[in-house]
């Protein structure tokens, strides 16, 4: 019997029949993430578990027969962190999709790892609660794949990304103890320092050292105020830049601060046709959440550093409709993209202070391969997400967007910056990751690694290839 044969059968012995997906088109659906410049492989079956007891079974059988197991939460991934590989078992974890518990006293939630980012803000909603992170995929993203990337979004300037939130989580492991062994770590108090932090290992660790079940987070009491919305246009990206370095040195810290240069807004003007002025080489979107007073006296701040970097115009905005439409351009820039061909699609980070050098950098990058590149940006914390845009089956703008690519990596290390803020290395990025860390740091985590998956199943060739 083949290890696909074996698999399929092994896992229907042990799981109800339904729960298995071994239809060739069905399980090529399940099997990419939205980063269409990785590799996808040929997986032996699916699996939709409906229980943390069934994904220990999956975890025993992947064991048993020596199989990779790639879970994966909505595959709204853009680093080929959930790409099946040859032979494996996609795990998809989106059906495990139930908030457990909302404890408004303790300020926390309990989630499975399917839930999806604004299913729970609404949940949470309800209770007076919210829960910040708020990636642009947050009306389909999972609190799992989240936690798996360590997601950010918007609102992470003032508000953090999704490490900061989560308190405690269960996952499948294998390690030190049996595979398909179900273990709680971290904690739902406040505060707690017992043992290492094994929370921080998983969290970002892109499924490669276990699979996470159940995850704990701390939320906060809903916002009172409406935000404010604060817009600036600008002549270029540079004099952009240098706005956002003025809000840092001013010690202002908005609720968020996105950039959106012209292609971007032309991309979806073009398709949603809101009737954006997309005229402006660059804009700058920052919203003001502090009450009254406080909120009017930022805004004011805000104007002021956005005209000294020589903002071509620049107000505080008071029509709620445009500002709400405005940050769904925002969200919708990667989508509208994708519509004019191939995106390859970067979330390098540098320091703030060096958002100047680094737009400045993009921009020489693109010139020097004559390609285009659209560039949004959480602003606010230096993660910018340049966009390299190439015709379907143009293998020569393919390499030269490669190409471009891996220098906008180089660009940020040599900014002391990250080569990823926020969607993870999966396949795309792992020669990044060896160029920004020493062998000793790379060497540590494949002992971690290996510590945690001896039988390399979890995901094996993400991250540290």
């Amino acid at each position: 019997m083949t290890a696909v044969a074996s698999a399929a059968s092994e896992l229907r012995r042990r799981l109800p029949a339904e729960r298995v997906v071994d239809d060739p088109d069905v399980l090529s659906a399940m099997s990419a993430d939205q980063s269409a410049w990785s590799a996808v492989g040929r997986a032996a079956a699916g699996v939709r578990p409906r229980s943390s007891a069934e994904v220990a079974d999956v975890v025993r059988v992947c064991a048993q027969l020596r199989i990779p197991l790639v879970p994966r939460g909505a595959g709204t991934g853009l680093s080929g962190g959930a790409n099946a590989l040859d032979g494996c078992v996609v795990l998809d974890l989106s059906t495990l999709d139930r908030v457990l518990a909302v404890n408004a006293g303790d300020m926390t939630v309990v989630v499975q790892p399917g839930v999806v980012n604004n299913d729970l803000k609404a949940t949470l909603a309800s209770h007076g609660l919210w829960y910040p992170p708020d990636p642009a995929s947050a009306a389909s993203s999972t609190i799992g794949g989240n936690v798996a990337t360590n997601a950010g979004g918007l609102c992470c300037v003032k508000y953090g990304v999704t490490r900061d939130y989560v308190l405690g989580l269960e996952a499948v492991v294998g390690g030190p103890v049996d595979y398909g062994t179900a273990v709680r770590v971290g904690r739902r108090t406040a505060k707690g320092v017992a043992g290492y932090d094994l929370v921080g290992l998983f969290v970002g660790s892109e499924g490669t050292l276990g699979v996470i079940t159940e995850v704990t987070l701390r939320v906060r009491a809903a916002r009172g105020a409406r935000p404010r919305t604060v817009v600036g246009f600008f002549s270029s990206l540079v004099a952009a830049g240098d706005a956002v370095a003025k809000v840092t040195a001013a010690g202002i810290v908005p609720a968020a601060l996105e950039l959106l240069d012209r292609a971007c807004l032309q991309a979806v003007e073009d398709w949603k046709h809101f009737g954006l002025d997309a005229d402006a080489e660059v804009l700058l979107l920052a919203h003001v959440d502090l009450p009254g007073a406080a909120g009017d006296d930022e805004a004011a701040r805000l104007v002021d550093c956005f005209a000294a970097a020589g903002a071509t115009w620049t107000a505080a905005s008071t029509d709620d409709a445009e500002a709400e439409a405005l940050f769904e351009t925002r969200r919708l820039v990667h989508p509208a993209m994708e519509r004019r061909g191939a995106v390859l699609s970067e979330d390098i980070c540098v320091p703030r202070s060096a958002v100047p050098a680094m737009l400045a950098a993009i921009e020489r990058i693109g010139a020097a391969h004559e390609l285009p590149i659209a560039t949004i940006a959480h602003a606010g914390d230096g993660n910018l997400h340049p966009l390299l845009v190439t015709p379907r089956g143009d293998s020569a703008a393919a390499a030269a967007a490669q190409q471009a690519f891996e220098e906008i990596l180089d660009a940020a290390i040599e900014l002391g910056g990250t080569i990823t803020g926020e969607h993870g290395v999966g396949l795309l990025k792992r020669a990044g990751l060896r160029r920004e860390q020493s062998a000793d740091v790379l060497a540590i985590q494949h002992a971690l690694k290996a510590a945690f998956d001896p039988l390399n199943i979890f995901n094996p060739g993400k991250v540290l290839g």
